[in-house]
């Protein structure tokens, strides 16, 4: 399996790598059993002292291992387990019964329906659930995009890692669905993530779809829809909407014109032919169902924004800047907002220096919402005393060299 992720781990006395554990989970089932019974919690070695880690069960049996509440920060950068402090993520906008942790794994409270009953009434959102701010009990499809890639390290970049493609982004991405369940579906069965395309594993990988696909639809007294999660390759339109194509995956997507519209509207650097110029990638969270026809239809969806290397970007001014940091060696991660449109967080937190520094990319002039937010977080920055790089997209890129190592580059494939 494609892995830039590094780690050493010690579990029930024996130190392995992550990366090993990760892929042969079962392999070491006893391990991780007397472990979790007798010491309660592994041990990451990035530091020492070593920080604890959780030690999950699935309902399925299958072990893994997550980072111990609340010591996210304390973790090396490179660290799979390295996480931002809290109040710079858009997860703290939910409230516990959105995104629940236990000991069985990761409970999601997804906004959208996958199963409906068809003898029963459909029941409304309380005013709770559709209320934005702590007060958020569910996720929405945006939320649950944007905490894939954060738990996934995906928002993160560090030049220890040197490269960064759809195979490493797919298996992350299925690791941290080990164990998940989203409205109490297994996150295996309800959430599809296109996997890299490869001769020896095409047989593989359409008949893994096939079984997703035959789970939609009418099923006794209940509809199913799914999700489905890949890179967007290319959107055309059709004579009823447009027709969305997936990188690796060879079954389209058609959506209305309506719903086409209103996603173009909702997302529109995602779509913007600005992005493309700096190599921009596109990753699309879609909500589908079956078509009697038997097409896949999309229902909703979310898009979002990335780099080259898979990190997101809310503008193609974000994207030259975090390839411009990754070309300079830097380390740094990218704050995402979940479903807290009105968050305000740094562009991208540098996670090589201590404390950590903030960069902030100023691309709009003269809008007065715009404005305020930027003296907002400055003013923020200099209450702080924290390092703010700024860069305004009127003039030539900043200079991004780590202190003490000027002219640093990183070799990027």
């Amino acid at each position: 399996m494609a892995n830039d992720v590094e780690g050493r781990v010690r579990l029930g006395g024996r130190i392995l790598a992550l990366s090993r554990l990760r892929e042969n989970a079962a392999e070491y089932a006893t391990l991780f059993s007397r472990a979790k019974a007798e010491i309660g919690h592994a041990e990451c070695l990035c530091r020492t002292p070593t920080l604890r880690l959780v030690i999950r069960c699935s309902r399925a049996g299958r072990y893994h291992l997550a980072g111990w509440p609340g010591e996210g920060e304390n973790h090396d950068a490179a660290c799979p387990f390295h996480k931002l402090a809290p109040g710079l993520s858009g997860r703290e906008t939910y409230s516990a019964e959105a995104i629940r942790e236990g000991d069985n794994g990761v409970s999601i409270r997804l906004d959208a329906i996958l199963t409906r009953s068809l003898t029963e009434q459909p029941t409304s959102k309380t005013s709770a659930e559709q209320r934005e701010g702590r007060n958020r009990r569910t996720v929405g499809l945006l939320g649950l995009l944007h905490w894939l890639w954060e738990e996934s390290q995906l928002t993160a970049w560090h030049p220890r890692w040197r490269r960064r493609n759809w195979w490493i982004c797919h298996a992350r991405l299925r690791q941290q669905t080990e164990g998940c369940s989203i409205n109490q579906d297994s996150a295996s069965a309800a959430l599809y993530i296109v996997p890299p395309f490869h001769r020896d594993t095409a047989e593989q990988n359409a008949a893994a779809f096939e079984a997703f696909r035959g789970r939609l639809g009418r099923h006794g007294s209940k509809e199913h829809r799914g999700l489905i999660l890949g890179e967007i390759k290319a959107v055309s339109p059709t004579q009823y909407g447009a027709r969305y194509v997936l990188a690796h995956h060879r079954v389209p997507l058609f959506v209305s014109s309506a719903l086409d519209e209103r996603v173009r509207r909702s997302y529109r650097t995602v779509f913007a032919e600005a992005a493309t110029d700096h190599d921009a990638r596109r990753v699309g969270l879609f909500l589908v169902e079956v078509s009697p026809k038997g097409h896949m239809v999309i229902v909703d969806m979310a898009a979002m924004l990335l780099t080259h290397l898979y990190i997101p970007a809310d503008s193609s001014y974000e994207v030259a800047m975090a390839n411009a940091l990754a070309h300079h060696g830097r380390a740094f991660v990218k704050p995402v907002r979940y479903d807290g449109t009105d968050a305000v967080f740094p562009d991208f937190v540098l996670t090589d220096v201590a404390p950590h520094a903030y960069v902030e990319v100023y691309g709009i002039r003269g809008r007065e919402s715009y404005e305020r937010r930027k003296n907002i977080k400055q003013a923020y920055y200099q209450r702080q005393g924290a390092q703010l790089i700024e860069w305004d997209v009127a003039d030539p890129m900043v200079d991004l060299s780590l202190p003490g190592r000027s002219g640093t580059r990183s070799r990027l494939t």
